[in-house]
């Protein structure tokens, strides 16, 4: 039995999916362009009526090709020029509007679905690698596209020409067209018992093309820890794992497909062959004539061309139809942090108090640890409040908390007085400021990642950010100075330099509210002079909270408050909790006598 991939659904899952109706998650993409599908439909009505017109034509040609004149043979020929015209014309239009249409519903499905993904919270990214999101971004809407661009439209045509087919053989020969009628269960039987594993496979392939792009991902995004500790070996060894994988259940796909359509080619086409020769002695009988052989032959030919391709067709709607899945499930996946139908305002102007009542948090990853533990904690307008304790005392949840990543287990986190989870997100995070720990920088130019804090800011009150960050110098040493490309994840720049982009996009934002986790633990210590004054200058006029292990950068807090496993254990300024002793006099004992200030 093959393996499964980690991002495949339950058995029970896959048993629901089977059911092409799943393309029905793509009406509300296709609904705003109903007058293009229209006009297509219009497109690839006319190209099936002029190719079930020729055969026709044909037989008129066939029939009395010895006894009309040469005016009315030649009236004929040309009558089959202008049905060639129509059809040329009506095939290009057709082509030229279902691409359209496909091109347009996929851009709007990535547009859904990447709105959709960049607004969920941090808890929804802790059961979904990026790289899959990313896969089912780009793979699933590029098979989405091929199937509204092209296979739709040509499973219209075929069906159209199926069914018209059929009713013009039986205007032809009713007798011959019962016969062919015979064949039609043997080549539905395999189409319905092949089509079902097709189904499986094709699914299990998406399946394991979204684990491959997550481990791709995964390691190129820490290609330098990978070469750091000499691990291109196994990460070449892990991606070719998966990869193949992902190779053998393409290939167990493209297997039972090719065996489907040989088994339906052949059996229609031995149909096609045992209807010709009844046919045929027909006509030799007087029976019927020449021409009526060769129109109902043709029609033969045409209804049997339009189910073989229907039967490869339809595997490439039950991928489609695996890929709407997928995206769907994006698009309505349950995230725990959600805003509310009518949100509360806060009012203006904000002032910046922050409180927590008795709350308690586990991570959904964790649900038996507790990172936040009856905590009750109010923060005044313009107080700065730092936080220290060992790691994992839950410091850092205390900022999730405060921009609304994650809601509490018990207990509410409020701002100016009004719950967090009243308000919509966009309404008070706009009123916050973030430095990181792990500072993010983006593939672009120095001035658009400090720009990121506040897009309509002009050049000059960027380059004051810079300036206030300690970041100016560097900046401009650089080769194009502010329009110098930083590269992605910054990996142009220092740790430090990454860590004075990240205060000065703070300091653009001039938020009421500043939160700073470990801002200035990457930077050497005459920048971390530079900036720590530049950051006490900022904290004066606004709500401050402080991530910080090196106790020095804390000591001109208003107030310290001490975490331990999720607990506030002791609160006050640096000299009193050094003369109470416990958790902070240990820790202030341990870095001030190693000299870690």
């Amino acid at each position: 039995m093959a393996r499964q991939p980690k991002s495949a659904q339950s058995e029970q899952d896959r048993e629901k999916s089977r059911n092409i109706g799943a393309l029905r998650g793509l009406g509300p993409f296709v609904r705003p362009y109903r007058v293009l599908a229209f006009f297509a439909f219009c497109a690839l009505t006319l190209t099936a009526s002029v190719s079930l017109m020729l055969p026709v034509a044909v037989r008129r040609v066939v029939d009395n090709f010895g006894t009309e004149s040469d005016a009315l043979l030649d009236k004929y020929f040309l009558a089959a020029l202008g049905f060639a015209a129509l059809l040329a014309v009506g095939t290009a239009l057709r082509y030229l509007l279902v691409t359209r249409l496909g091109e347009l519903v996929v851009t709007d499905i990535r547009k859904a679905v990447f709105g959709r993904v960049i607004g969920m919270s941090p808890a929804f990214y802790e059961t979904i690698m990026t790289g899959e999101v990313l896969s089912r971004i780009t793979t699933d809407t590029t098979v989405i596209q091929s199937v509204i661009g092209s296979s739709v439209s040509i499973a219209l045509r075929n069906m159209m020409l199926f069914l018209g087919g059929l009713v013009l053989m039986l205007f032809t020969s009713t007798k011959l067209t019962l016969m062919v009628l015979l064949v039609v269960p043997m080549v539905i039987v395999p189409i319905l018992v092949l089509g079902r594993r097709l189904r499986k496979l094709s699914r299990e392939n998406q399946d394991w093309i979204a684990e491959s792009s997550g481990n791709a991902s995964e390691a190129l995004l820490s290609v330098q820890t990978v070469q750091a500790f000499t691990h291109e070996a196994q990460s070449r060894s892990s991606f070719d794992r998966v990869t193949n994988l992902s190779l053998e259940a393409a290939m167990r796909r493209i297997n039972t497909r090719a065996l489907l359509t040989m088994i339906v080619i052949f059996l229609i086409f031995t149909g096609v062959v045992i209807v010709l020769w009844m046919g045929a002695r027909d006509v030799r009988a007087g029976g019927m004539s020449v021409g009526v052989l060769v129109q109902f032959v043709i029609y033969s030919v045409m209804v049997a061309g339009a189910v073989g391709a229907l039967s490869e067709i339809w595997s490439e709607l039950q991928r489609a139809a695996g890929a709407t899945e997928r995206l769907v499930e994006l698009l309505f996946a349950n995230d725990t942090v959600h805003d509310p139908e009518t949100p509360v305002a806060l009012p203006a102007p904000v002032r910046g108090e922050i409180s927590f009542e008795n709350v308690s948090f586990q991570y959904p990853s964790r649900p038996n640890v507790s990172a936040l533990d009856a905590v009750d904690l109010t923060i005044a307008p313009g107080e700065t409040v730092a936080f220290v304790g060992p790691s994992g005392a839950g410091k850092t949840t205390i900022i999730q908390m405060i921009q609304r990543f994650y809601d509490p287990n018990e207990g509410r986190v409020a701002l100016d007085g009004i719950a967090l989870t009243d308000m919509d997100r966009d309404a008070f995070r706009q009123y916050m400021a973030l430095v990181p720990q792990d500072p993010v920088i983006f593939a672009t130019s120095a001035r658009e990642n400090i720009r990121f804090g506040r897009p309509e800011a002009t050049d000059a009150e960027v380059e004051a950010a810079a300036k206030a960050a300690a970041a100016h110098e560097f900046i401009t040493a650089l080769p194009e100075g502010y329009d110098s490309q930083l590269g992605e994840r910054g990996v142009m720049i220092s740790g430090g330099q990454k860590q004075r982009i990240a205060i000065a996009r703070a300091i653009l934002r001039d938020a009421p509210v500043l939160l700073l986790d470990e801002a200035t633990s990457a930077l050497d210590a005459e920048s971390e002079r530079l900036v720590q004054a530049a950051v006490d200058e900022l904290a004066q006029s606004r709500t401050t909270l402080i991530v910080a292990h090196r106790l020095a950068t804390v000591k001109k807090a208003d107030r310290i408050v001490v975490m331990d496993a999720g607990r506030i254990v002791a609160q006050g300024r640096h000299d009193d909790l050094v003369a109470q002793g416990g958790l902070y006099a240990k820790l202030a004992r341990l870095q001030f006598t190693s000299g870690a200030a």
